[in-house]
């Protein structure tokens, strides 16, 4: 991981894998990706907000990383 992370990067908290169990690296990465297809979905600073689109955004991106979280304890469960 590169010392700039993304948003996506950050809340999947990608480069933390104590077990080495390589779907975990799949399923964060790939999470990642998902939560910065939507963080690229909100209007820049000369743009209007619409604040029914930024609840959504937040919603997709929560529902995401809480999908990881589950994702990852089956990765790992024994």
């Amino acid at each position: 991981m590169s010392e700039l992370k993304t948003i996506g990067e950050k809340r999947v908290r990608a480069d933390f894998n104590p077990s080495g169990e390589g779907n975990v690296n799949c399923i964060k990465n790939e999470t990642a990706k998902l939560i910065n297809v939507c963080e690229e979905m909100k209007p820049r600073a000369d743009e209007p907000v619409d604040g029914e689109k930024m609840r959504l955004i937040a919603l997709a991106q929560t529902s995401f990383e809480e999908a990881a979280m589950w994702a990852v304890k089956a990765a790992t469960c024994l």
